[in-house]
């Protein structure tokens, strides 16, 4: 189901409220995330979001859909392209 996913078209968007609530489309999974730094996998890169007291209300990477809370302080992207990650490969870091 994850491959058909990954190949339709993907939106991704960014939304963000005041520097306090930040939505993300297009998340096709969660690299790694404290109360400082989030860092996620998204169609256009490697997406690492950083602040203060962050808080991921909501993942699901059926939809590709990341919403959170907390101060935001920077959205940095990178060209690292998200690879096929299945449970096994997680399991076997």
């Amino acid at each position: 189901m994850a491959e058909e996913r990954n190949n339709e078209n993907i939106f991704h968007n960014i939304n963000m409220e005041n520097r306090e609530m930040l939505t993300v489309s297009g998340v096709s999974d969660v690299d790694s995330f404290d109360d400082k730094a989030v860092t996620v996998f998204t169609d256009m890169g490697e997406l690492t979001i950083r602040g203060e007291n962050l808080h991921i209300n909501s993942l699901s990477t059926e939809v590709g859909e990341l919403s959170m809370e907390g101060r935001i302080d920077s959205l940095t992207y990178t060209d690292n392209r998200p690879q096929a990650k299945g449970f096994f490969n997680k399991v076997f870091r």
